[in-house]
């Protein structure tokens, strides 16, 4: 060990008696100085105009925050107009609904095919049962007569 550290302390001491080597170590830049050359340095803007860019950036960003949410619902509302899931929102959210009609019939086919009891179970048309319109008036007696013939 005392080889390898009187070998450094040689080296040392002959870089320092050496006036061109040491003349050449101080001319080396360092790394800590600022560069002469102005296109080395980096570009920096104001900090008037970066909090202006940051503000208008936090605007966009809500406002597509804001777009999202009201597409989403948009895209509630225009699956419950079809009536055909008996809950709007099982339907996954796609931009492709929203500019397109059939592409959202065909995505109601596609999942009511798959999973049929997610479909509307209110049922439509004449059941039999509920208020009846006024038919002809009932001749209880005539029904009597009729029977007894």
């Amino acid at each position: 060990m005392t080889e390898q550290t009187t070998d450094r302390d040689d080296e040392t001491a002959e870089a320092a008696s050496d006036p061109e080597t040491s003349a050449a170590a101080t001319d080396e830049p360092d790394a800590t100085d600022e560069p002469d050359d102005p296109q080395d340095e980096p570009e920096t803007f104001p900090r008037a105009v970066v909090e202006k860019l940051r503000k208008e950036n936090a605007t966009y960003r809500t406002r597509a925050t804001d777009r999202d949410a009201l597409a989403r619902r948009l895209h509630v509302a225009l699956t419950a107009a079809t009536g055909r899931l008996a809950d709007p929102s099982d339907l996954p959210y796609d931009d492709a609904h929203l500019a397109d009609a059939t592409a959202l019939e065909v995505a109601l086919d596609e999942l009511l095919e798959r999973k049929p009891h997610l479909g509307d179970r209110r049922p439509r048309g004449d059941i039999g049962q509920g208020a009846r319109g006024r038919g002809d008036d009932v001749d209880l007696a005539g029904m009597l007569r009729g029977l007894a013939s």
